[in-house]
């Protein structure tokens, strides 16, 4: 196969965590890191990970050559600023930031993008598994699907969570949530990308049940999907490490987007 090429937009936690891990691979070229024009010229771990070659911009257009693949680790923002102009001009797209599409409005814009330029969005499971199981279970007929997310209180600093509770304070586990998941996705976007997938891969984000959980008595991030219907139940929980940069995301959010590169760069995938 020809080698991928790739720009990655953002230069937080997870694009420095995913350029660490591409360093090398025989098979991916990064061709660009995308950053906000005020950005442009200040330092940054993500930039001292990029081959000489690569280029640093505020937009897709400004890169010598167009890549094959964009991969957005820049949260919501960036799917309006540059995900949907790549997706019109016939590059696709990795989306890290699934929580975004609990908004219809933008949703359909990225469908109708991507229709219009010929390309294709894809969305990554982020810090969850199961769900190829989910998505084929929804093909067979499922009833329920319920997500349950636990972490740390300090996980929820900066979200309404801190306005509601003493999170600093809490001796024992508390309920900071439960809704749809376009209710969880649109009040913790930077916390519920997992729910918004589930309900993607499942239900819907109006019938899947969603609780997010302040719990001082763990050190990870947990997530739970249960669901049920004609295929049976299952139950999967994973207990994942968050990112030391972002304790906000769990480290596996890294590798599923890492990944989903490495099969797009290879003959046959998994």
């Amino acid at each position: 196969m020809a080698e991928l090429g790739i720009a990655v937009v953002g230069e937080g936690a997870i694009a420095t965590g995913l350029l660490q891990w591409l360093r090398g691979h025989a098979s991916v070229r990064v061709a660009g890191l995308i950053v906000k024009p005020e950005q442009l010229a200040e330092p940054g771990p993500a930039r001292s990970l990029l081959p000489a070659p690569a280029e640093i911009v505020s937009a897709l257009p400004q890169l010598a050559a167009r890549p094959d693949l964009l991969v957005e680790c820049a949260g919501h923002g960036a799917l309006k600023e540059h995900v949907i102009p790549a997706l019109r001009a016939g590059v696709s797209a990795v989306v890290v930031s699934t929580g975004a599409l609990s908004d219809p409005e933008l949703a359909g814009a990225l469908e109708e993008a991507a229709t219009a330029g010929g390309s294709h969005v894809y969305l990554t499971p982020g810090a969850v598994g199961g769900i190829d199981a989910l998505a084929a279970a929804r093909l067979g007929g499922l009833e329920r699907v319920t997500y349950v997310g636990r972490k740390p209180p300090g996980a929820w600093q900066g979200t309404p969570a801190q306005d509601s509770f003493d999170l600093d304070g809490l001796t024992e586990a508390v309920v900071i949530f439960e809704g749809s998941a376009r209710e969880a996705a649109s009040l913790y976007p930077r916390n519920a990308n997992v729910a918004a997938t589930v309900a993607l891969a499942g239900l819907g984000m109006e019938r899947t049940t969603v609780q997010l959980v302040a719990d001082p008595g763990v050190s990870e991030n947990v997530h739970t999907i249960s669901a049920s219907g004609v295929c049976g139940t299952f139950e999967i929980t994973l207990r994942g490490a968050p990112l030391p940069a972002n304790p906000k995301t769990s480290a596996l959010t890294v590798y599923a987007v890492a990944r989903l590169i490495d099969n797009l760069a290879r003959p046959v995938s998994l």
